[in-house]
């Protein structure tokens, strides 16, 4: 196909690598610092100082929470856990056909927006009560997942707990120590955005053609479910489950560098240094070890870490020891991508309320490599 003018004007990158597609104030990355803010705010501060609760208000309101505010925030988020009977019952049946967390969780959200009072409204402030609803809500439905897997009855949500310290009560069924839930904490607030990633843009893509929010996110939750997005924990735990041993861990892993298999939890399409949230993330795994007095997955990921540094000079990413952190959690690894999930709807929902606030219709267009334009259209009696 002959080069047009319209087509030279079009720049093509494979995967929109590095193609700006948003204008937003909502988080920025710096891949060769290694620097990543929410509102300008550095994680490292927000992940040493600040709550789950606290990012989730920067990220919806564009600056950090007086203290009334903080508590008004917090008590919201609590009311809003509780699950309508109707919504765990469509639960429950679905994992009675076995369908795998991640679809439970999308089906859920989808059925959760028949339930919401402000379905038929992209105002913001409707969008600011539903953003509320549905991070308090995906909580209460993935610690439900759990407890019906294991013929146990969901656990009433606490609104006097915190978000962690709530999901981990509604999950075992009994109170979390204080370790346990920093850790949690923490780790929601490494996870609750990240720009424009993959699951995010499906939020905006779906957002800017003026639907709901509830289908926002269900397009984020089908998106982060894939193995290159959401699951790469997942692959990370069950690839320690396999070796089983620090005193495997060197031929383990140069046997599957010599046959050429992938080892999740390093490299980044953005980061070329450390990811920041790796860096909270190896320090609460060590953490966790040493409270539990059990240090071996601990151990292994940090071989398996500096065996990837030395071999093939890659850094590992946030999705490599929040593995080893979730399993020390006692957090079954299938529920790993839906942990994200309820984190990262912090920022979806951030993403969609930025985006109907000054909206566009996403529409890229595709650089064609198909037959020579004109074919020439021959009847079907002579083909």
């Amino acid at each position: 196909m002959a080069k047009t003018a319209e087509n030279e004007a079009r720049a093509f990158r494979e995967g929109l690598e590095d193609i700006v597609a948003a204008e937003s104030a909502i988080c920025f990355i710096d891949g060769a610092r290694g620097v990543l803010s929410y509102r300008g705010y550095d994680i490292h501060d927000l992940a040493e100082h600040s709550s789950f609760e606290e990012v989730c208000f920067l990220l919806w309101e564009g600056r950090l929470p007086t203290a009334p505010e903080l508590a008004e925030l917090k008590a919201a988020l609590g009311a809003e856990r509780a699950v309508p009977d109707e919504i765990l019952s469509l639960v429950r049946g679905f994992l009675e056909h076995r369908m795998i967390p991640m679809d439970v969780l999308r089906t859920a959200v989808s059925a959760l927006s028949e339930t919401d009072p402000d379905v038929g409204s992209n105002e913001p402030a409707a969008n600011r009560r539903k953003a509320v609803r549905l991070t308090g809500r995906m909580a209460t439905i993935v610690a439900a997942i759990r407890r019906f897997r294991h013929g146990l009855s969901p656990v009433e949500p606490d609104p006097a707990r915190g978000h962690a310290e709530d999901f981990l009560w509604m999950m075992n069924g009994e109170p979390p120590s204080a370790e346990m839930t920093r850790a949690l904490d923490t780790a929601l607030v490494l996870h609750a955005d990240h720009e424009l990633n993959a699951s995010t843009f499906a939020a905006r893509v779906t957002a800017a053609t003026l639907s709901d929010m509830h289908s926002a996110i269900v397009s984020a939750i089908g998106t982060l479910k894939g193995p290159l997005h959401g699951g790469a924990n997942e692959a990370v735990i069950r690839m320690l489950i396999e070796i089983g041993d620090l005193s495997r861990v060197d031929d383990a892993i140069r046997s599957r560098l010599a046959e050429k298999k992938k080892i999740m939890g390093f490299g980044h399409r953005v980061y070329t240094t450390e990811d920041p949230r790796a860096t909270h993330l190896r320090r609460m795994s060590q953490e966790l070890a040493e409270s539990s007095g059990d240090a071996k997955w601990y151990e292994m990921s940090r071989r398996i870490e500096l065996l990837m540094n030395q071999e093939k000079s890659l850094n590992c990413n946030v999705d490599f020891y929040s593995a080893s952190t979730y399993y020390m959690l006692g957090i079954p690894p299938d529920l790993y991508t839906p942990i994200f999930a309820l984190s990262r709807c912090a920022g979806w929902t951030a993403h969609v309320m930025e985006q109907h606030r000054n909206n566009r219709l996403i529409r890229p267009r595709a650089e064609y490599v198909g037959p020579v334009y004109p074919q020439g259209y021959v009847p079907l009696d002579q083909r």
